[in-house]
């Protein structure tokens, strides 16, 4: 790894080494990562619920600013600047947009989850007294409390359902757009106008209140001033000031509507960390921060008027343990047929998480436990097993007897996924792959334009390619057969763990009975943006098939990243410049290094243009975040006065049409209709109102909106603010972007090493294991062991 100046570097900057040239990284000796001044770094303590968010990473808060908030993909420390990005739209003409029929389509198949739930239990409606099993829930809650054993009739578990034989297909509503809703009337925006003017709050929440609460806004927010936290970006302690400007006197700490309101935000702020649920104590613990005066009293009152969801999940007891023995979060539960007491835990979780996540397990039990679609001889699916290579002949195998195979392996392991969907459709089967990106997409494209061993000269696959969110939406895939699933057999998908419960849950009830699914990734990686860690869970359940690829990376950044994953952080031989490491001293200087190495050094030396090269850094804040980088690149590389909104053609931007999603792109022009950008080969046109919460400039971007991508040259930077923010599942994802060069500007010292060595990613509260569970046998012959390291 080089660090050694390049004799013709002269440029300067204040604060800088006097006595000697600028240290230009791309000639000269190479140095270890971990020889760096010894410094030191702790975690952050910060509770998931109380952080308004996580860290980027998952691995703790800090003044890092990490984490994505107007991009949708992930928490940020400065949410309530930017929080609003959650009705990002996609473009501005009259059609419905990518991102609206994605929105539409997962709306329409949450409305039909709930009804499904609905045909189960009888709902509870707000502000009636609780009986029966919500009766016996709460009571079980302020059992777990008080450290009494629960109610054991509310922990009844039904039978674990038998294993299923060809079941008849289930007929499912073709979904359809619905019209797009009109925009609020004059007269209710001019209302709503009035009484945040009246409340002090500011005026761009207008469009968001009116069109969260409906014609009724005004009423509904006097009448409860702190709906006001509802809206993506406010905080409690805004909420309170709105609330003190209408209320006058009566506005109270112990008012029940404050505490109903803040046990809901704080549950939307554990989503952004990718919580779906939460331990009751916890929240109870967060309430009481947020100077809540009876944290069990607004949990219940929470509870009571439907706000929130309170559920168990039976712990499985380890070998060795017994039920008394159990860590955190466990209570003694009910007694089984033997008489012997197992473990419990009591959860509170957001309907919409708590739904989607049943809705994945019953979906996914459903593909493990029916036999997959007859579509050819099993010695069909054997031969074409055998005609492969390595690991595909596993992947192959697995695939043509599972409904249900996960597939884990870095970069290179890509091509295993990719010839099982060439061997598939050789076989007849109607088989699709989709990636996370479109940049993905477009990887896979070129690995099934390779040919084949079994390809004739001159013979080209299909490309059946698409990526999730095209496919969920309509706008790419196969389409919708009669009944309305996903018309095809086998589907591919790849960046497995950046599927949040949601998606993960649209995609599973959008398959046909007896279809295939294979989930490939790279468990290395930083989780989904959004709430839950599917992948993850599922390795950890063993209730499938796991197919651990044996391809290695290759090269010197590949034998880093594996390093990386396994807790090392080793000295590489790179003799073509592959890895560098430009030490700085402060914020200012990385700055100053990250657009050198941009603008003239990797260029000139690698010979990758700046528009090939991406810059991560941890988050969007602070003075080396990505605002800050954006600002200075710009005025290298697109110098202009960003007359629409600080953008000005030419400019490199991220645009995230949905949460969670964030398109690489340009800017083309900007005119009436709004700002035109190309991104993926695409014309998107963003409407004026929503280019502040859906763009911004893309020069510099978190490791969270890089996933699933990768470039010819990365450059990483590291400030000394970023130390807290770092994990060794975000320092793998960062450095795993890069394809020819990786450029490191390291100013954590000792805290890289200690991230990678010691820091795994932070643990996500989630239900999927404990739900699947009693639904499907844990599968024999799976390794999740032989996996890389989770992320």
């Amino acid at each position: 790894m080089s660090t050694d100046p390049e004799a013709t570097e002269t440029d300067s900057h204040p604060g800088e080494r006097t006595g000697g040239p600028d240290p230009e990284p791309l000639d000269g000796t190479r140095e270890n990562p971990q020889r760096a001044a010894s410094g030191s770094g702790e975690e952050g303590a910060a509770g998931a619920a109380e952080s308004g968010g996580g860290s980027e990473s998952g691995s703790g808060g800090g003044s890092a600013d990490a984490g994505a908030d107007a991009d949708g993909t992930g928490a940020s420390a400065d949410a309530d600047a930017e929080g609003a990005s959650a009705d990002a739209g996609a473009d501005g003409s009259a059609q419905v947009s990518e991102a609206a029929a994605e929105l539409a389509a997962q709306q329409l198949e949450r409305d039909r989850i709930e009804r499904r739930k609905a045909e189960k239990k009888g709902p509870i409606e707000a502000g009636g007294k609780l009986s029966g099993t919500a009766a016996d829930l709460l009571a079980a809650v302020r059992a777990v409390e008080s450290g009494a054993k629960p109610v054991a009739s509310a922990f009844s578990e039904p039978p674990p359902s038998p294993r299923r034989t060809a079941p008849e297909p289930v007929q499912r509503t073709r979904p359809s757009a619905p019209p797009v809703a009109a925009a609020p009337a004059a007269e209710t925006l001019a209302a709503v106008r009035s009484v945040l003017a009246e409340g002090g709050a500011p005026e761009s929440l207008v469009p968001q209140a009116a069109e969260a609460f409906g014609d009724g806004t005004e009423s509904r927010l006097r009448e409860d001033p702190w709906l006001l936290l509802r809206l993506p970006g406010v905080r409690p302690e805004q909420a309170d000031g709105f609330a003190r400007a209408l209320l006058g006197a009566e506005c109270r700490p112990d008012d029940e509507r404050r505490g109903r309101a803040v046990a809901v935000w704080l549950l939307e702020q554990a989503a952004l960390a990718g919580h779906t649920a939460l331990e009751v104590s916890t929240l109870q613990t967060a309430l009481a921060q947020r100077a809540v005066p009876d944290p069990e009293a607004a949990v219940q009152s929470a509870i009571t008027e439907g706000e929130v969801l309170v559920f168990q999940d039976a712990l499985e007891t380890g070998p060795g343990e017994d039920a008394d023995s159990g860590g955190e979060g466990r209570e003694t539960g009910e007694d089984d047929a033997d008489g012997e007491e197992h473990p419990v835990r009591a959860l509170i979780g957001l309907e919409r998480y708590a739904l989607a996540e049943e809705s994945l397990a019953d979906g996914l039990a459903r593909l493990v436990n029916s036999p997959p679609k007859e579509d050819g001889p099993a010695d069909d699916w054997e031969r074409a097993a055998r005609s492969a290579r390595g690991s595909a002949t596993e992947l192959i195998r697995a695939a043509g007897s599972h409904g249900l195979v996960l597939h884990t392996g870095g970069e290179a392991s890509r091509a295993e996924p990719v010839a099982l969907l060439r061997e598939a459709r050789r076989l007849g089967v109607r088989a699709w792959a989709a990636a996370h990106t479109p940049a993905g997409r477009e990887q896979l494209a070129a690995l099934l334009a390779q040919p084949g061993p079994q390809d004739a000269p001159g013979e080209r696959a299909e490309a059946p390619l698409a990526t999730v969110a095209g496919l969920l939406s309509g706008a790419e895939g196969p389409g919708r057969d009669a009944d309305g699933a996903l018309d095809l057999d086998l589907l591919i998908v790849l960046d497995a763990p950046q599927l949040d419960v949601e998606t993960a849950a649209l995609l599973v009830e959008s398959l046909p009975d007896g279809a295939r699914l294979v989930l490939s990734g790279d468990p290395g990686v930083l989780w989904s943006a959004g709430p839950g860690r599917v992948f993850g869970d599922l390795l950890a359940a063993r209730v499938c098939p796991s197919v651990a690829s044996r391809t290695p990376d290759p090269g010197p950044l590949g034998e880093l990243v594996s390093s990386i994953g396994v807790g090392e952080l080793p000295q590489v031989d790179a003799p073509g410049k592959e890895v560098v490491i430009v030490p700085v001293r402060d914020a200012a200087e990385a700055v100053h290094r990250t657009v050198q190495l941009v603008a003239d050094s990797v260029p000139r030396a690698i010979g990758v243009p700046p528009e090939e090269t991406q810059v991560i850094t941890p988050g969007h804040g602070g003075t080396a975040g990505t605002r800050a980088l954006n600002a200075a690149l710009k005025e290298r590389l697109n110098p202009g006065p960003g007359r629409f909104g600080g953008f000005d053609p030419g400019d490199k931007v991220v645009h995230s049409p949905a949460p969670g999603r964030a398109l690489p792109g340009r800017v083309l022009r900007a005119d009436a209709e709004g700002l035109h950008l190309q991104c993926a080969g695409e014309t998107v046109v963003v409407p004026r109102e929503r280019v502040e919460q859906s763009v911004r400039h893309g020069w510099a971007m978190t490791a969270h909106q890089a996933a699933g991508q990768r470039w010819p040259a990365v450059v990483v930077v590291l400030p000394g603010d970023a130390a807290q923010a770092l994990s060794r599942p975000w320092v793998y994802t960062a450095f795993g972007r890069a394809v020819r060069h990786l450029s490191v500007v390291h100013g954590v010292e000792q805290a890289l090493p200690r991230a990678v060595a010691e820091i795994p990613a932070k643990p996500r509260t989630t239900r999927l294991p404990e739900l699947l569970r009693p639904q499907v046998p844990t599968a024999e012959g799976t390794t999740p062991e032989g996996t890389a390291p989770e992320g």
